[in-house]
């Protein structure tokens, strides 16, 4: 029965095919409107700016939430529980917070909105999910494993890079899988922080 919740993508698939513009009709088969995204460059422009955007943000945020969920698993109890309750503001918040909020503080900095402050905005709500996710893959991890790899002789980065990250992989992958959509498909925040001459497809038609 859950196949239903797909009949919709479906439809919109096939009609994406349908030489007119009826959504009702279909009239024959044609790569018409495939042709006009491609040629639109208005909507091309958008697309490029959305792939890019998620992509920097997913990269950096991932880098930055695996190194922050490392960390807080060799931290004080204390510092720990403070960083992983502020690390759940940005996700328990309404969007609408988190976008006045950012809005805020690039205005109170002088910045531009533009294409740095989006990408800006999208690392920082990106990063706790990656933490989110990453963080019970280290705790899982023996906490001598580091040490024991040192004491045969890996440097602290070989430690780190051949011995921990290949551990927490599956983590890492789903914080960056997480990231990605989550920026990609972001709407409310980007409209907050973006000006006039950045468009990502979601706000194409709303700026």
């Amino acid at each position: 029965m859950s196949g239903i919740f797909y009949l919709p993508i479906l439809v919109t698939m096939i009609f994406s095919f349908n030489s007119s513009k009826s959504l009702t009709r279909f009239t024959g088969f044609s790569l018409r409107w495939y042709g006009e995204l491609i040629n639109n460059m208005e909507i091309s422009k958008a697309v490029y700016v959305s792939v890019t955007v998620a992509i920097l943000a997913t990269v950096i945020s991932t880098v930055l939430g695996t190194i922050t969920a490392i960390g807080l698993s060799k931290s004080r109890k204390v510092l720990k529980e403070m960083v992983l309750t502020i690390n759940n503001f940005p996700i328990l918040n309404p969007e609408i917070v988190t976008a006045i909020g950012l809005m805020l503080l690039f205005s109170s900095l002088g910045m531009t909105k533009g294409y740095l402050t989006m990408l800006l905005a999208h690392i920082a709500f990106c990063t706790p999910y990656v933490i989110t996710s990453v963080y019970p893959k280290v705790r899982s991890l023996d906490p001598n494993l580091a040490n024991a790899a040192m004491d045969l002789g890996a440097t602290p980065y070989q430690a780190l890079t051949k011995v921990i990250v290949p551990m927490i992989k599956e983590g890492i992958f789903a914080g960056a899988l997480l990231a990605f959509t989550m920026s990609f498909d972001d709407f409310v925040i980007s409209y907050f922080v973006s000006g006039n001459g950045v468009k990502i497809y979601p706000l194409l038609y709303i700026i």
